[in-house]
C-alpha cells in the first residue's frame, strides 16, 4: 500500500465480535487479564502473543506505532509521552559513561539542555559542532563518538543539514546517527531511507496536527529499537492510550494537512521577503535561503515553518508579536492554527548570547507556525502587525 493509504488503514484492530470496528478502540486499561498461570508463563517466554501491562505495551499504542512505522518507512516505531521523553530515552539507551555524543550547536533548546546539563551527570561526554563543521561530517567524529545527533530543518532558523552526508560518514565510522525530523514530517522528508539509524519526531506537532496531544516517536530497525523499548519500560515514558487514539486520528489527514502547510508557508515567505520591517526571512523553499539546494535535494516539500528577523531587534519583535490578531501567541507548532512564538522566550530561553550566536538565533526573531487558514488572511495579519 502507499504511505497515504497506510495512514488511514494500517493498524486498525478488529473487535472480538461478529462485526469489525472501523477505528482503533481506546484500550484505557492499566493491566490485562490472563486465564491461567500457563498463559502468563507463555507470554513471558514470547510464545503467547498478549498484553500484560500498559507501561509495557497496549493495543491502542501498537496500532498507532504501526501507522507511524509505515509512513516513516521503518521496521518499527515506538511512541512516548513527549518528544523529549523519546529523545532522552534514546540517549540513555544508546550511550554510557565515557561515550561521546556529537550534536549540532543549532538544535532545539530542550535537546541542548538535556545533553549539556543532564547527560553529563552520568559521565556521557558531549561536543557541540557548528553547521559549517557538519558540512564535512567525517571531521566531527572522534574516537569516543558513539552518536551524532542533529535536526533538519533546524529550530528556529530552518537551516538544513545534508542528511545523506551525515549518514554516510557515520556508517563509515561505525557511529550511530540520529535525527530530529519534527519540522519536516515524514511527508516532506524520509531520513531513514537516506541511511539515518534513528528518526525522532515530536508527535505533538505535525503528526497529530491539532494541538491537543503531547507525544513523541522513535522509528528505526527492530534491532535499533529493542534496547530503547526496554529503557522505555524502565523510565515509564510511554504514551497513554487516549492521546495515542487522538494521534492515530490525526495521522489520517497528515498528507492533506502537510500539503496545505507547505503551500501557505511558501506564500507567507514570499510575501514577507523584502518587507520594509523585516531584516531577513528564513524559509528553505526560498532561493535566497543559504541551504535551499540541500533542502531541494532531500525534501519533497519545504514545511510549514517560517522564521523572520524583525527590524529593531527584540523591541521590534515584541511590538509585532503583541499586535497579531489571527496568529495566536503560543509555543509549539504544527497544528491547524497559525502560531507565533519568540525563540528567546521559548525554545532558546535561558541560552547565553554566545550560545544564541552559535545556534544562529537573534533576539529579534519571530517563529511562525503557518496553519491551514486562508493565506491572504495570514499575510494581512503579519503586514498589519509589522506596520
Amino acid at each position: 500500500m502507499g504511505r497515504h493509504t497506510d495512514l488511514i488503514h494500517r493498524g486498525e484492530r478488529p473487535a472480538k465480535t461478529g462485526s469489525t470496528a472501523l477505528t482503533t478502540p481506546i484500550y484505557e486499561t492499566a493491566t490485562f487479564v490472563f486465564d491461567s498461570a500457563r498463559d502468563v508463563e507463555r507470554y513471558q517466554d514470547g510464545s503467547f502473543p498478549a498484553y500484560l501491562y500498559s507501561r509495557y505495551e497496549n493495543p491502542t499504542l501498537v496500532a498507532v506505532e504501526e501507522k507511524i512505522a509505515a509512513v516513516d518507512g521503518a521496521e518499527q516505531s515506538l511512541v512516548f509521552s513527549s518528544g523529549m521523553a523519546a529523545t532522552s530515552t534514546a540517549m540513555f539507551s544508546l550511550l554510557k559513561a565515557g561515550d561521546e555524543v556529537v550534536c549540532a550547536s543549532a538544535i532545539y533548546g530542550g535537546t541542548f539542555h538535556l545533553i549539556e546539563h543532564l547527560l553529563t551527570h552520568f559521565g556521557i561526554e558531549r561536543r557541540f559542532v557548528s553547521l559549517e563543521a557538519l558540512a564535512t561530517p567525517a571531521s566531527v567524529i572522534g574516537p569516543k563518538t558513539k552518536l551524532v545527533w542533529f535536526e533538519t530543518p533546524i529550530n528556529p532558523t530552518l537551516r538544513c543539514v545534508d542528511i545523506r552526508a551525515v549518514a554516510q560518514a557515520c556508517m563509515a565510522a561505525g557511529v550511530l546517527s540520529g535525527i530530529d525530523n519534527t519540522f519536516a514530517s515524514p511527508i516532506n522528508q524520509q531520513p531513514l531511507a537516506m541511511g539515518i539509524d534513528l528518526s525522532m519526531q515530536s508527535a505533538t506537532k505535525y503528526l497529530n496536527g491539532h494541538s491537543d496531544v503531547t507525544g513523541g516517536v522513535l522509528s528505526g530497525t527492530r534491532a535499533m529499537l529493542a534496547p530503547i523499548n526496554k529503557t522505555r519500560r524502565l523510565l515509564g515514558g510511554v504514551m497513554d492510550p487516549l492521546p495515542a487514539y487522538a494521534l492515530s486520528r490525526g495521522l489520517k489527514t497528515l498528507p492533506l494537512r502537510v500539503a496545505r502547510h507547505n503551500a501557505n508557508a511558501m506564500a507567507v515567505a514570499h510575501a514577507l521577503e523584502g518587507h520594509a520591517s523585516i531584516e531577513r526571512v528564513y524559509y528553505p523553499g526560498l532561493s535566497s535561503h543559504p541551504d535551499h539546494a540541500i533542502a531541494a535535494a532531500q525534501m519533497s516539500g519545504f514545511g510549514g515553518m517560517v522564521c523572520v528577523d524583525v527590524k529593531g531587534g527584540q523591541p521590534g519583535a515584541y511590538k509585532a508579536f503583541d499586535r497579531l490578531k489571527i496568529f495566536q501567541r503560543a509555543a509549539s507548532l504544527g497544528g491547524v492554527e497559525s502560531l507565533c512564538s519568540l525563540p528567546v522566550l521559548t525554545s532558546q530561553y535561558g541560552l547565553t548570547d554566545a550560545e544564541l550566536e552559535k545556534a544562529g538565533v537573534t533576539r529579534g526573531m519571530m517563529r511562525l507556525s503557518i496553519g491551514l487558514e486562508d493565506p491572504e488572511d495570514l499575510i494581512g495579519d503579519l503586514v498589519q502587525a509589522l506596520r
